[in-house]
Order: structure tokens, then sequence, then C-alpha cells
């Protein structure tokens, strides 16, 4: 079959924080040299342009970027596309469609870490898909680094994944891709790479390794849609790989939907990515990445064909939902109030404010557009929706970008979403990876052991560090992260990858603690959080504005506690209500939204607004919750 030499597509997968952004920032400066023009001026991790992946130090949506590239030997310039794909599990979606456009992957391994579980989540995916694999050892230069142990762990991971023989026979790259150097020869651990200056051995071996598309010159045209986009001009934008044939500007072309029907559509703009920016362009051929508008319905996973002999190309699939929880509109008393609630300022702020069950609603079936791995389902309450999704990261990353564009929500507790085999309730299960210090080992094997974790693995390095494996039920993970952090004093790094589906593990009790709840509205007062502080851990600062039903702290022992927070100090005819108070008051806890989550009882839910994440009681009234208790106990 007839092949494009020019054209090159790679994704790059690796765990979260192995340096995959960093290696492509790498590329297109120096690619930008090779050309010999000026490229666009570039930040650090240019690819992470979401305001969210650079506050939290992740990507979150699989990009695409185009380099070219001018070999040594003076040949016709060569186009690599590069697929900068998330390194955690709860964005699956996004890597599956990734390696959906690309013929290759470079898997990228920290030379200190080795493989951790979202390396094999992403590896797995791509050795399905039968792709060769290129491996990076990037961070030669750490100081803890063990170059050959962790070449024989990613060997040991092919084979524990049952990678074939010429899958195996993959080349390895040694880079430090802060400093933009790569080299074939292996370097001394905890050192750069000394015969090389340059990517110049990574940019070769990719040319070498990765497969140019191959193509049917009789063949109808065939393109894939594999991520959406939108523009303020050109509307939906729908990104696509050209599987077969010639894609024109202008041209008709028939929509393959995914139910099967077909209509007539005609190519409005046709754009091609050139570094960090799309160019327009007259045409697309096989194994091209290009971008096209004019299409307002278009979804992931359907086709643009021959209008001639429209042929199909199968739909992108990703894995089943692991997370569920569920949104809703705001029913607090302080909903569309602002910050505080009070004065001009507040009105000013409120204005743009989204409250109601219909924009809730129609930002949810926006987000279902282009997020493949995500489900929304109706629930008895017509102003509520259960999401579904890969794990609680992905749906609390969801919740943060509509609190950012101005929507007030209530937001449930994450659930795990089971499924029935025979007659069984089955629940998804999670292979937790920990590494910790060898004294707070026994901490860790106790908080897995509440949470019905089983022991798979452990291994001690002799560096002080010891790694454990545990399959854990999903459900046992909520709320996991803040006790472990306290448990190993900050020093632990825990992460985990969907294992599957085993049956119903049984009852579990994660927080021990129970909540203080404030009995009645009002502002919080210094004088009352004094004598609040002995009860347990306060989240509220003085002047907070509460109300019935919020919580406020979490209580020293296991059951709740209402408490009033808004008492104040009485003034007596013997001194002022502001004399001897000297008693300093505690800091509260402040509690992002993934810890709000994570703290939430099955009783409780979380008010999210834009300047505010308050947790409190489903419901508010205080005899109301009374009268619920005694009944259960009845």
């Amino acid at each position: 079959m007839p092949t494009r030499h020019d054209i090159r597509n790679v994704a790059i997968v690796a765990h979260v924080d192995h340096g995959k952004t960093t290696l492509v920032d790498a590329m297109l400066k120096q690619a930008g040299a090779f050309a010999e023009h000026a490229a666009e001026k570039l930040d650090d991790r240019m690819m992470d342009s979401n305001d969210l992946e650079r506050e939290k130090g992740i990507t979150i949506l699989a990009k695409n970027t185009a380099v070219k590239y001018h070999p040594k030997d003076g040949g016709e310039p060569i186009t690599i596309n590069i697929i900068d794909t998330p390194g955690h599990a709860d964005f699956g979606g996004e890597v599956e469609r990734g390696l959906s456009m690309v013929d290759a992957v470079v898997l990228l391994v920290d030379a200190s870490e080795g493989p951790l579980p979202q390396t094999r989540f992403v590896l797995r995916k791509a050795l399905a898909a039968r792709m060769p694999v290129i491996l990076c050892i990037n961070k030669t230069d750490r100081p803890d680094s063990r170059i050959d142990e962790v070449v024989n762990e990613t060997y040991d991971l092919f084979l524990d994944l049952d990678a074939d023989e010429d899958q195996i026979e993959f080349p390895i790259v040694y880079a430090c891709a802060r400093d933009g150097v790569a080299s074939l020869t292996k370097p001394e651990d905890g050192t750069v790479p000394a015969d090389s200056t340059n990517l110049e051995p990574f940019f070769s071996t990719l040319l070498e390794h990765v497969p140019a598309p191959e193509y049917d010159d009789a063949a109808p045209l065939q393109a894939h849609v594999t991520n959406l986009d939108a523009d303020n001009f050109l509307g939906r934008i729908a990104l696509l790989r050209v599987e077969q044939g010639e894609l024109r500007k202008g041209q008709n072309v028939a929509w393959i939907k995914r139910d099967g029907t077909i209509s007539n559509v005609r190519i409005t703009e046709l754009m091609m990515t050139e570094a960090l920016t799309r160019k327009p362009a007259e045409k697309a051929g096989p194994g091209d990445i290009c971008a096209v508008a004019g299409i307002p319905d278009i979804m992931i996973g359907e086709t643009l064909a021959d209008p001639e002999n429209p042929i199909a190309l199968p739909l992108i699939t990703v894995d089943e939902p692991a997370i569920s929880m569920t949104i809703g509109t705001n029913t607090s008393p302080l909903v569309g109030r602002g910050g505080t609630g009070k004065g001009a300022d507040a009105k000013a702020a409120v204005k743009d404010r989204k409250v109601t069950a219909r924009q809730v609603k129609d930002r949810l079936d926006r987000e279902l557009i282009g997020n493949v791995s995500l489900r929304v389902l109706d629930t008895e309450r017509p102003d509520a929706w259960e999401v579904q999704g890969r794990g609680e990261l992905a749906l609390a990353i969801l919740v943060e970008q509509m609190r950012r564009e101005g929507f007030e929500m209530t937001i449930g507790k994450p659930q795990v979403v089971t499924k029935q085999v025979d007659g069984k309730t089955y629940e998804p299960v999670e292979r937790m990876t920990i590494d910790v210090p060898e004294e707070h080992m026994g901490a860790v094997t106790q908080l897995m052991g509440v949470r019905k974790g089983r022991m798979d693995n452990m291994s001690n390095h002799g560096s002080g560090w010891v790694r454990m494996e545990f399959v854990v039920p999903s459900r046992g993970l909520i709320g996991f992260r803040t006790e472990f952090l306290t448990n190993t004093r900050g020093t632990g790094i825990a992460h985990s990858i969907h294992e599957g589906h085993e049956p119903w593990f049984g009852a579990l009790q994660t927080r021990n603690n129970g909540s203080l709840v404030a009995d009645r509205s009002g502002s919080v007062t210094a004088f009352a959080m004094t004598n609040l502080q002995e009860r347990g851990v306060l989240f509220t600062d003085p002047g907070t504005e509460v109300y019935e039903g919020m919580i406020v702290g979490e209580n020293s022992r296991a059951d709740d506690m209402d408490v009033n927070i808004t008492k104040e100090k009485k003034l007596t005819n013997m001194r002022s209500s502001s004399a001897d108070s000297f008693e300093a008051i505690v800091p509260p806890r402040k509690l992002s939204l993934e810890q709000s989550l994570e703290f939430c009882r099955d009783d409780e839910c979380v008010e999210v607004t834009p300047e505010a994440v308050r947790i409190r009681k489903v419901v508010l009234d205080q005899k109301e919750r009374g009268r619920t208790a005694s009944r259960a106990k009845r």
C-alpha cells in the first residue's frame, strides 16, 4: 500500500507529572529552531492552556500540536503531529480519543518513580490498539534516579500486560525534557545525557519507529471525528483524522451520525495545526489531523465520508463510569446572594449568576458533547441530575469549571456505580499504589484495612521508602486522600487506577467523626468560636454568614452536634462586650471543593457558588432531622 512519508502521528502517554507537557514544550522550541524561523513566544507548559490545568499542574484535555522537523541529511521537512494526553485515569476518555488519532505512542517514565498505576492504564490502552511503543526514560538528572531498575520494571510491565514480541522490542531514549536533551546511550544515574545537547536523537527515533500513515488510492473519503472545539466566529469545530481519501475546503461530504443516519453537508472552513495555532488550508490527505467548521451538531465518534459511497468508521468506545454524584440547583437560604449576601457589591456580583434548573441542565448537556466518558441521567426530582464519570477528580473538575462560569449548585455525596451479574451486586475496584517512608507503613496498612483494601504486593527499594499495592473498592477511596496525607505527615504519594468489578465488599465505615451543625441563621462571632473550639475543628471565619443546617466544623465525637456559632457576648454594667476577649482563635480549616466532597456523609451535600463552598445537611430543619433519626432507630 502507498504511504505518506512526510507525516508522523504520535501520542505521548505517561503517569501524572512525569514530564509529558515539558517534553512537548522542548520539541516545539527546538523544531522552531530547526525550521530557522522565530516560533511564537513559548511559556512553560504551553500545551496546558486551561486555567485549571495550570493551577493543578495536570493535563485534563488531550490536545494536538504539530512540529515541522527538518532532517539533518537535508531531506524534505516532516510534519510530526503530537497528541499530549492526560496522565490521570479519571480522564481516560481523553486518552482513548487521543490514541484513535495516532500510529504509535511514546511512553514516558520517570527515572526515579518508575512505572506507576496510570503508566499501566495508558500503556494497556496502547497495547490493546496494537501500536508500537517508544520508551523514553525522563528526568535522568534526578538525584534519586535508578535508570536500570526502571527499565527492568517497564519490561516486567509489558510482560504483565501480555505484550507480543514485536511490542516488547521497543527502542529506549534517555532524556532530560526540562533541559531539552535526549540520548540513545544510558547516562549515569542522576546526570543529564552528556553525548547530546538537544532532542535530535529523540526526533530521529520517532522518524525511524513511528509508522508513516498507509492508505489506499482507490478508497473513498473516510475521516473520523475525535474531538470538538468551539470558536466565536466559526461555531463548532470538529477535529478529525483523515483515514482515506482527501478532504477539501468547500467540498460536499456525507456526515454519518452515531445513530447511522446520513446527511450531506459542506465543509465551509478547513484548518491544519502548525505549532500552537490553526492555519487555513485547502486540503487534507490520508493521515492528516485537521479541523473543519460548518457542521453545527457534529459529535465525537462520527464519520465524514464520500457522498457516493459512505462507509462509517467504528464509534469510539470508552470504559464504563465508576463514580456518580447528583448535581442540582442551589436550594440553600443563601441562593443568589453572593459571597456575603449583603451590600451593593454583592448585587453587582450576582447579576450574571446562573441558578435555574434549565441553565444547569443546558450546561450539563453541553459538557456531554465534548466529554465521551460522562453520562447524565434524570432523577426523581426535576431540578437534580445524576452525573456519572470515571472518578472523583473528573467530576470535581466539571463542578469547578461550572462554578467559575457563575453557576450555583448543590452536589450530593459521590457514590459508586454498581452493576448486577448473575443476580449479585458487583462494585468497581481500584488498584492503589502507595509510596511512603517506612515509619508510616503501619498507619497506611491500618487505613487500608478499614477500607477493605487487600494488599497485593510490597517492595522496598532500600532507600527508606516502601511501595505497596492494594486492591480496594472505589467507595473506600472516597475521602481517603485527606486522611492519608494527615497520617503520613504529607509525605505519602498515592495513585489509583480502575481494575474492574468485584462482588460487593460489604458495609464500610470510613469517617469516624460527626459534624458540628449550625442551629440558626446569622453571622459567626469570635466569642462563639472560642467556646466551640474544644468541641472539634471549625471550618468558618468570624463574620461568615451561616444558616440552620449548615456544617460549620467537624465534631471530635462520632455523632452530630447542633451548635450556636452566632452567639454574642452580652454587655453588662460591669464591663464592655469586647473586654477580656484575649483567648486566641485557632485558625479554621479551609476545605477545597474536593475535600468537601470527601468529607460528606450520606445525609450531607455540598453547596457550590462562585465565591464559596459550603457543606450542609440535606434536611436543614433541626427538628425534622431529629424525627427522621428517631424513626430510623425504631
